[in-house]
């Protein structure tokens, strides 16, 4: 694996894992509150959350780059 590739891998990992983390805890608050539960029910709703939103940023987000970047004249763009 090329380095670019493992940065853009690491990028996402770490990207989606955040971003599913905290959008997950916020969502199994609103829909359960803060029960005897809460934990394991937000792990579990992060451990489904984190592949999808991974797939969806390696897949998607060199396209979304490159748009974000035409729109600001920026290279790769």
């Amino acid at each position: 694996m090329n380095r670019a590739l493992a940065a853009h891998l690491a990028f996402c990992a770490l990207t989606s894992g955040l971003m599913s983390f905290i959008v997950t805890c916020v969502a199994t608050w609103k829909a359960l509150g803060f029960g005897a539960g809460f934990l394991g029910d937000w792990l579990a709703a992060w451990a489904l959350a984190w592949p999808i939103a991974f797939a969806v940023i390696a897949t998607a987000g060199p396209a979304v780059r490159r748009r974000v970047n035409g729109w600001f004249g920026l290279a790769g763009g």
